[in-house]
């Protein structure tokens, strides 16, 4: 393969650019994870993190994906047979059902049409109905990563109460956390799922379970086999800033510059950042004449946006001229949205400079690929953009 000049632009919605003050910090000779140094590093990130789910309980931290964390968040609660109430947002919350029905436990899912988020009031009928609270955990996917929608956590909290329910609320956040707002303590969320590879600007390998202590009270009568995964485990070890294991000691190095980068820039201005970045690429999808998936607009997502392809046109195929044209990667559609949708991720270490650069490319792609769409979506992006800044420039004026 020819040489390419200029850098990789990774615009799919995870994992995302991992900023070059994270990779300075993980390139460190690794330490004595049972020494007083790492004592340091641990307990520092290991409280750190917690600001970053604005919750004032334990966050547990694994070496692995975020797929290991779902199912942690599963073993540690539940025990086999128990039913789950899931909702269709995609293919992740699909995914996130396999893995139950994996563990031996049953599932019940409310359809959905990967164009919306979970519908909160068609959960709360669902548990009103449950007279006999045989459901004992509701899961909801924040931001569906292969659709675009965010979901209200809020009210499905609010629906829960409603119906006097006493299931546990388990909540992924894998690809929002550290780009839409997120509140584990305020919103009454039981279990939350996090991944270090999209908003926390890290490679993959760390994963993430934010606990309430209602969940650390279930995980003391749950009944699925667990070991690697055990809070009980965890908890004792994390209080003095160990692990029972060995650590994923330079990713750790990593995490604690993400949080500090997160807090410097201010976690509302990063969430208004995504949101910004969001709002300026639909702009250029409505510019081309073509329509994102999400259907509802308070349900858009700032970390992604994924745009359907008009008829007689494939997704696959514009992508890959875009990567050999431009060495610039989209994100594929998943499962029932396959060759329908390519994605673009704006999450993580992004600027609006950035978000031009890829706009640019996905449209000179729609052109040399013959896609049916108007000129001028980059145009349109570039007027959020410059009037966000310019209302910005107002605001500190005043």
């Amino acid at each position: 393969m020819s040489y390419q000049p200029g850098r990789h632009f990774l615009q799919i919605p995870g994992p995302t650019n991992v900023p070059d003050r994270v990779l300075r910090a993980m390139d460190r000779p690794t330490i004595d994870h049972r020494g007083p140094d790492f004592q340091a590093l641990g307990k520092r990130v290991l409280s750190g993190v917690r600001t970053i789910f604005k919750t004032s309980n334990p966050v547990v931290i694994y070496p692995a994906s975020g797929t290991g964390a779902w199912e942690a968040a599963l073993v540690n609660t539940l025990s086999p047979g128990d039913l789950v109430l899931m909702y269709e947002t995609g293919h992740f919350a699909s995914l996130w059902k396999k893995l139950a029905e994996r563990l031996g436990l049953k599932t019940e899912f409310i359809a959905g049409d990967w164009r919306h988020g979970a519908d909160a009031q068609a959960i709360g009928e669902r548990l009103a109905a449950d007279k006999g609270h045989a459901i004992k955990a509701v899961c909801v996917v924040h931001n569906e990563t292969s659709t675009g929608c965010v979901s209200s956590v809020a009210d499905v909290r609010k629906a829960i109460d409603a119906a006097n329910h006493p299931a546990l609320l388990m909540v992924d956040t894998i690809s929002s956390l550290g780009s839409i707002d997120y509140r584990h303590d305020e919103w009454g969320v039981d279990v939350t799922v996090g991944g270090s590879q999209k908003g926390l600007m890290l490679p993959p390998g760390l994963s993430f379970n934010a606990l309430s202590d209602k969940a650390i009270e279930a995980s003391k009568s749950s009944m699925l086999p667990k070991s690697y995964w055990a809070w009980d485990e965890m908890l004792p070890a994390n209080a003095n800033g160990f692990f029972p294991f060995t650590p994923a000691t330079n990713l750790l190095y990593g995490l604690d510059a993400a949080i500090e980068m997160l807090h410097q820039e201010g976690l509302d201005n990063v969430f208004a950042r995504h949101q910004r970045h969001g709002a300026a690429t639909r702009a250029a999808v409505a510019g081309w004449g073509l329509d994102v998936l999400c259907a509802e607009p308070a349900e858009h997502s700032g970390a992604l946006t994924a745009v359907l392809m008009p008829d007689g046109s494939g997704a696959d195929a514009l992508r890959k001229i875009i990567l050999e044209r431009f060495d610039m990667s989209l994100g594929a559609g998943l499962s029932k949205v396959a060759d329908k949708i390519f994605r673009i991720g704006h999450l993580g270490d992004f600027n609006d400079l950035m978000l031009v650069g890829t706009l640019g490319g996905v449209e000179m792609g729609l052109r040399i690929a013959g896609v049916r769409h108007k000129a001028g979506g980059v145009e349109a992006a570039m007027e959020v953009l410059a009037s966000a800044t310019e209302g910005q420039a107002q605001q500190a004026a005043e």
